[in-house]
This record gives C-alpha cells, sequence and structure tokens, in this order.
C-alpha cells in the first residue's frame, strides 16, 4: 500500500495527516515506510555525458540525498502554499547565522527585535558587524511603529515570536507590511510554536527559520535547523546554503524526520500541560506574573489568539522578590525539572534567567528573579507536586 505522500497529494489534507504523510515515498523505499539513512558524499554518473551536464537527480551529499529530500518535502507541506523551498542546517543558530548571511552585505542595515535569541544577538554585534553591516533593535511591542526605524538601506527585519525567555508577542502582519513597503524582507525565529502551530509564511513573512533541535526532535538527542523560504527569498537562501556548504548529517536528519511523524501529538500535549501549568502557577503566592501568550492576561494574547493556532510548552515566570539563595534552593530542591540549556524535548526544564544585561531598546525590570520552564511530557501533577516542594524550599531560604 502506498502512502498518500507518494504522488504528493497532500495539499488537501489537514496539518497532522500532512505530518505522517508527507515526504513518504513507499515505492520508492520498496515498501518500507520509513527512508533510508543515506550516508554518502560521492554520487556515480551512468554516463561521461550525464557527468558533463550534471544530469542526476543527487549530485554529491553535500547538496541532498534521499533522506534530506524526504524530510524537506515534509517540512514544505508543513509550512504551506508560501514556502518555496527549505534548507536544512545542523544546528538551529547555524540556520539563523545562513539566513542573515544570504540576505546582507557589507553596508547593510538590519533591524532586530530586542527579545531575540541571544546568540542570534551576539552573531549581530560580532560577526555581521565585523562585515559592516549595521544592527538596530527595537522594542518588541513596537507594531506598525518600526516604519521609523527603517532607513534607505535597511534591507531585513529578524523577529522572534514570542521571544524565548521573555515572551513579548511580536505583531509581524504589521511589521511585515511595513518592512514590505520598503522592500526589505521579514525572517522570523519560528522554534517557539513550529509550522503546526503558526504558519508564518502565510502571515507575511519571507524566511522562517526554526532550531529544529527543540520540538521537531522532540527527543533532546539532535543539533538540528531548518530555513524555509518563499519564492522571493528561497533562491537567494538555496545558493547560499551551496557557496557556504551548510548541510545536515544522515543520521540527525532521519531523527528529524521520525521526530516530525509525531509533532502533532507532542506539542498538543505540551500545550495542553504547559497552558495548565501556567495556570496553576499564576496561582501561588511566590509567583508575580506569568508570561505565556496564551493566557488570556497576557499582554501579547490578542496577537497570539489572531495570528496563532496553539502554543509550546515554554514560558517563563516572574517570582517574588527574594535573595538568590530562595532561588537556588528551589533550583535545588526539584526533581522533575532539569537544569539544562534547551526545551521541545519530553522532559521538563527550568532556568534562571536575566535580559537586563542585553537589552538595548527595551527595558527589562521584572520585578523579580525570573524563571524560564519547559513543560514536558510529564504528569502534571507530578509536575505541581514537584514544583510545590521547591516553593517551600524557597520560602524556607528567605526565613521570616
Amino acid at each position: 500500500m502506498n502512502s498518500p505522500g507518494d504522488d504528493g497529494r497532500t495539499t488537501s489534507l489537514r496539518p497532522e495527516t500532512r505530518l505522517v504523510t508527507a515526504g513518504r515515498d513507499t515505492r520508492a523505499q520498496r515498501g518500507f515506510i520509513n527512508p533510508p539513512v543515506v550516508h554518502g558524499s560521492t554520487v556515480l554518473y551512468p554516463t561521461a555525458d550525464a557527468l558533463h551536464a550534471h544530469r542526476a537527480e543527487f549530485q554529491y551529499g553535500r547538496h541532498g540525498t534521499p533522506t534530506t529530500k524526504a524530510l524537506q518535502e515534509a517540512l514544505i507541506a508543513l509550512e504551506g502554499p508560501q514556502c518555496a523551498g527549505v534548507g536544512l542546517a545542523p544546528s538551529g543558530l547555524s540556520a539563523i547565522t545562513t539566513t542573515l548571511l544570504a540576505v546582507l552585505k557589507s553596508g547593510d542595515h538590519l533591524l532586530v527585535c530586542d527579545n531575540v535569541y541571544r546568540p542570534s544577538r551576539n552573531f549581530c554585534n560580532g560577526l555581521l558587524a565585523r562585515y559592516g553591516v549595521e544592527t538596530t533593535y527595537f522594542d518588541p511591542m513596537i507594531g506598525a511603529g518600526i516604519a521609523e526605524l527603517f532607513k534607505a538601506n535597511t534591507m531585513a527585519v529578524l523577529v522572534e515570536a514570542p521571544g524565548s525567555q521573555s515572551f513579548e508577542m511580536p505583531d509581524i502582519p504589521a511589521i511585515a507590511s511595513v518592512a514590505h513597503a520598503r522592500g526589505a524582507l521579514v525572517i522570523d525565529d519560528n522554534t517557539w510554536a513550529t509550522p503546526l502551530f503558526h504558519r508564518s509564511l502565510d502571515q507575511g513573512v519571507d524566511i522562517s527559520m526554526q532550531a529544529a533541535t527543540k520540538y521537531i526532535g522532540g527527543h533532546s538527542d539532535i543539533m538540528f535547523g531548518t530555513i524555509s523560504a518563499n519564492a522571493r527569498a528561497w533562491p537567494t537562501i538555496e545558493e547560499s546554503i551551496r557557496l557556504l556548504g551548510v548541510c545536515a548529517g544522515p543520521d540527525d536528519v532521519f531523527l528529524a524526520i521520525r521526530g516530525l511523524r509525531t509533532l502533532a501529538v507532542r506539542l498538543a500535549q505540551h500545550y495542553r500541560s504547559g497552558l495548565e501549568m501556567a495556570r496553576w502557577l499564576s496561582a501561588r503566592p511566590e509567583v508575580v506574573r506569568v508570561m505565556h501568550p496564551a493566557m488570556e492576561n497576557d499582554p501579547g494574547h490578542a496577537i497570539w489568539k489572531r495570528d496563532f493556532t496553539g502554543a509550546s510548552g515554554l514560558f517563563s515566570i516572574v517570582l517574588k522578590p527574594a535573595p538568590q539563595k530562595s532561588v537556588d534552593a528551589m533550583l535545588d530542591t526539584v526533581k522533575l525539572f532539569g537544569m539544562g540549556y534547551s526545551w521541545g524535548g519530553f522532559e521538563s526544564l527550568v532556568i534562571p534567567f536575566d535580559c537586563a544585561t542585553y537589552r538595548t531598546a527595551s527595558t527589562w525590570a521584572p520585578g523579580g528573579p525570573t524563571l524560564r520552564l519547559h513543560i514536558g511530557l510529564e504528569n502534571v501533577e507530578d509536575l505541581k507536586a514537584d514544583l510545590a516542594g521547591g516553593f517551600e524550599a524557597f520560602n524556607a531560604a528567605a526565613g521570616p
């Protein structure tokens, strides 16, 4: 039995079905469900004429294999009709840096949302600055007011919706409308929601990136990035990937394919559990504020409700003012929340953070210590009990 993806008939299917069927050709795979993991560099040509003309579906391992093609086809189906192509990178940061190098040159001006992933910011302030690209940061809530920041040489706008620490929700359609009127490209870090819950290319974004390390991989065992682009931007992205020699390892590609097949059920659970935990935390006396766009009282909720169809398991909280020893006591007490700098896997995580040292266009003054939580696939009652024990340690360490 052939899969519905064998002849490309996936456009009429719903996203959950496309995740399961797209990028599968069981006939070419001799009946097997999953594509083979192709480890290869050299591709042999059958004749000298074919070699001279580069007449082959695959020409060299760095440029693609049957394994990478399967993942790219599946991601194109997920991204929707605005997607002209998908590039694969060895990490989420590599996807971001490759994109910026592709669309910018010396003398250009870049606008970047102030809540952007900090390594993205470091790249802009470091390598891009050395290459003669000027970066201006803007308040995440600026909306159409971004028009005042454009210069004659502004070539691109980079947004992250929401920011993966402070969770402000930029108005992407409003920003895109201004940017396109001035000929600039809009780039979105779409890792938090993935294209399953946020079709950013449909919202006016030209290039959508993901750290597929997170939810697409889903098991905390790969480093991976994707770059999806519309017809306007894809030729530039495709060329730059080739020129820079960007490619991902075949085993990670295969694990990304496998993760993609279960993305819908995993992300639905992260969404439900994350929102339940956020609401439970908002009622705790130790918590001053919960930063989660799907919460009705969140400043970005209206935009989230308009543009997104779901949320992931990542959000942040502001604790009541307390000494560092109280926060550390809480972190050392919890058992189900590991301390680690990632998210998107099956396990729950927690890290403290402070944006104040690197924000330049907006003020970060939350009023207390801040923690970022990733809600994994554990039972939420167990997670609540674990955090309750952590709060007991938090309060005890603070003293009377």
